[in-house]
């Protein structure tokens, strides 16, 4: 059996798995960006092969000997004043062994004014979350594919309430230097509660992501496209804030079609000198521009930018991305070579 064969058996494979999105699943800062560089591209990027450490955090089978003894800082000031970031470091044994992935990711949702039942003032509270990970990757025999997973350790308190839980990240990949081809399959966050928050189980934010992506072989960019959450269709569902009324009062609600649907899969981007010091990074979310666009208003939710800039050992990255006219986030990202 061909390789292609074996990477479209996979596929096919992972799409007859149930899983869970948006207010269906608890622990879902597990599916937030991995890095600036990732953040730029669109928010998924799962195809990125070589120095980025931070990459083996959404897709472990991109861990390889590139990211020995590499250490990544990430953070966010995101939505609402929440605090959000990750760490990275690998390590590489030997070229048989391979090489060892360790992740760390948290968010801070602040403070908040504690209410009883009554509307009586309480004491303040917080809440944050936090994960763990251990992840491994090889090349499988002499083929073009590589396969990785990945462990992680999850904690979540929010106010009096504590959980714990459990998850593994797959993933694979199939690269072709001929023609400087990635293309990559991550199913992520298959685990369950160890502990729950109040005695009832919850999903956790199964996903399912394809992702392919090019280097151009005359022109210094290499374009990313990305299939989020294929584990689900349909994604869109009406909006109740876009209910048209006509003159006599009757209400028609918004009609999400097959070719919006599939959209809503849809990631873009694209990296501009993706192998020179300084790079330029731009990417596209069909679904967030989508599900935060404000009707008869241009706020261009969905795009993101930034750029990467490597100075010896050094390399820092920055990315603004657009939610909605009210609410913008900026990502911040170091990484050191120990």
């Amino acid at each position: 059996m061909s390789n292609w064969r074996i990477f479209i058996f996979l596929l096919l494979g992972s799409n007859s798995v149930f899983g869970q999105i948006g207010g269906d699943a608890t622990y879902q800062f597990l599916n937030l960006m991995s890095s600036p560089r990732q953040a730029a591209l669109g928010g998924k990027t799962i195809t990125n092969i070589d120095y980025d450490v931070s990459q083996g955090l959404y897709n472990p089978a991109t861990i390889n000997p590139e990211m020995d003894h590499q250490l990544a800082l990430n953070f966010a000031n995101y939505l609402g004043d929440i605090s959000f970031g990750t760490a990275a470091y690998a390590f590489t044994i030997d070229r048989r062994v391979q090489t060892f992935h360790v992740g760390v990711q948290f968010v801070n949702y602040g403070k908040f004014d504690g209410y009883d039942e009554n509307g009586n003032s309480t004491n303040p509270f917080s809440a944050s979350e936090a994960a763990l990970s251990f992840g491994y990757a090889r090349q499988l025999g002499r083929t073009d594919f590589y396969a990785g997973a990945a462990v992680k350790m999850i904690t979540s308190k929010l106010e009096q309430y504590n959980s714990i839980g459990i998850a593994t990240d797959f993933g694979l990949v199939y690269i072709n230097d001929a023609i400087n081809f990635n293309m990559a399959l991550a199913v992520r966050n298959f685990g369950t509660q160890l502990k729950s928050y109040a005695g009832q189980q919850e999903s956790l934010p199964f996903e399912v992501t394809l992702g392919l992506s090019q280097k151009l072989e005359n022109v210094p960019i290499r374009w990313h496209m990305t299939f989020e959450n294929l584990q689900k269709w349909p994604l869109g569902t009406s909006n109740p804030g876009r209910v048209e009324t006509d003159l006599d009062g009757n209400q028609t609600e918004e009609r999400v079609g097959f070719l919006n649907n599939t959209l809503r899969h849809l990631i873009v981007g694209a990296e501009l000198f993706p192998e020179r010091g300084f790079n330029l990074r731009v990417g596209y979310s069909f679904r967030r521009a989508e599900e935060l666009r404000i009707v008869e208003q241009r706020n261009f939710s969905g795009l993101s930018f930034g750029f990467g800039m490597k100075l010896n050992n050094l390399r820092f990255s920055f990315t603004h991305a657009r939610f909605t006219a009210a609410s913008n986030t900026s990502f911040f990202g170091m990484q050191i070579q120990l």
